[in-house]
């Protein structure tokens, strides 16, 4: 066995990378939001850097088992298909179910199958779970691999995106075994009430996100959505269905613009939850004309065409996949899209909106990467007429506009995937130091 990681630092010729996650790329059964965009991206681009990548995920069912991309690069490994196919439903229909497989099962593939051979050819193995469905499973490969003699050789860690099923974490044991990171000052602030102090590493985005959004079909939706007016503004809003997005305050922002002489048209997307029926009764309360607007996998530019077809109305609810490069059509028409959230780990949206060069309305939360009115406008309350407020004076004031635009794009250049896994890196080398895997 050779030994080629203790003097340089981590590199793609000595490092593995796994990846432990319940959410993951298959676009009808395991990208269920933002994590499963997280780790998607997150290891597309650790592959793309040079890295071999390997994440296991709850996969559909009928997809292979294995699939190799990136020139062989990234290994997906779609896990417990088995239960899967007794749950089509997505992700997290027979959770627990999957969960117990996967923390059985996981643990002994990672030692036989990726660290046993890594340490043979004189490789370190970091391994990175993500959310309360993997911690277990951290806690039981570092058992397994200390039981056999591996564990020295690989670098363990867990992140935390959310504050869902903290309760049923073992903490001590987890925080012994792992480094435990999260995305934001915001989620390590939280965090501290579980008396953990983990390190902060942001969330990213792709590159191909900074590419500029072609200016024609802009123009053509906010054509359709202001109807060629000035005055006119021209919302957007897309995310779960989930009070913490405060999709009501949305709408009641509408509504004030609405009925104060402001010109108005919302374009949202929400998901399948239940809160969805309330937010569209509270809009339609309010005196906002709700049209839905459904299709089969439209084009971009079939989708700005059902919006001139859809006729009147203040807000425009697609029920429809909506293809990335429309949203970033509505990202860079908008006047404003309401990332608003109350509470927000990160905000991957509004980052998404930035290299967009559109301006968000963000929460003020975990957004760690907003200056207010210097490259997005942060919102300190709940209150609807703050929204109102602030779009009244960018109209005002359309050098405030260019500039959050501007600045906006700049600020995400910066969060770039490559960009934060060079912050990983050398986070995981303080790591690695500290467990004399490297010198």
């Amino acid at each position: 066995m050779t030994d080629t990681g203790r003097g340089q630092g981590m590199t793609p010729e000595n490092t593995i990378f796994v990846s432990l996650s319940f959410e993951g790329p298959d676009p009808r059964y395991s990208l269920a939001g933002g994590l499963g965009t997280r780790v998607s991206e997150f290891t597309e681009t650790l592959a793309q850097m040079g890295y071999e990548t390997h994440l296991i995920f709850i996969g559909d069912p009928n997809e292979a088992p294995e699939e190799r991309r990136v020139d062989g690069r990234l290994i997906l490994k779609r896990w417990s298909q088995w239960i899967s196919r007794y749950y089509p439903n997505g992700v997290y229909d027979g959770e627990e179910h999957k969960l117990y497989d996967y923390n059985e099962t996981v643990p002994q593939h990672i030692r036989t199958q990726i660290v046993a051979p890594a340490v043979a050819a004189g490789k370190m193995v970091v391994i990175i779970g993500e959310d309360w469905q993997t911690a277990e499973a951290i806690c039981r490969i570092s058992d397994d691999l200390n039981w056999f003699g591996l564990r020295d050789k690989a670098l363990l860690m867990w992140n935390n995106n959310s504050l869902m099923s903290m309760h049923r974490i073992n903490w001590g044991r987890l925080n012994y075994v792992s480094a435990i990171t999260t995305v934001s000052r915001y989620m390590k602030h939280r965090m501290w009430d579980w008396h953990i102090n983990p390190l902060v590493i942001p969330n990213g985005i792709p590159s191909r996100l900074m590419q500029p959004v072609e200016s024609d079909p802009v123009a053509q939706l906010r054509e359709v959505m202001t109807g060629g007016s000035t005055n006119a503004q021209f919302l957007f809003k897309i995310g779960r269905f989930d009070p913490d997005k405060r999709w009501v305050m949305a709408m009641e922002a509408a509504a004030r613009l609405k009925y104060t002489g402001h010109p108005m048209k919302m374009i949202i997307r929400g998901g399948m939850e239940p809160h969805g029926g309330e937010v569209l009764s509270r809009a339609r309360h309010l005196g906002l004309t709700v049209r839905d607007v459904e299709a089969k996998r439209p084009s971009p530019a079939e989708c700005i065409q059902l919006l001139r077809d859809a006729g009147e109305a203040d807000v425009y609810n697609l029920r429809f996949f909506v293809p990335e490069e429309f949203v970033r059509y509505c990202y860079a028409g908008a006047d404003a899209t309401l990332a608003n959230s109350g509470h927000e780990p990160f905000g991957l949206v509004g980052l998404e909106v930035m290299a967009a060069g559109g301006i968000a309305f963000t929460g003020s939360t975990g957004e760690d990467y907003v200056v207010s009115f210097e490259n997005a406008v942060a919102l300190e309350t709940d209150d609807p007429d703050e929204i109102v407020g602030y779009l009244t004076h960018l109209g005002r004031h359309p050098e405030d506009r260019d500039k959050i635009r501007r600045s906006g794009q700049r600020t995400a250049c910066e969060f770039r995937w490559e960009a934060v896994i060079e912050n990983l890196i050398g986070k995981l080398e303080y790591l690695g130091r500290k467990q004399s895997l490297i010198n």
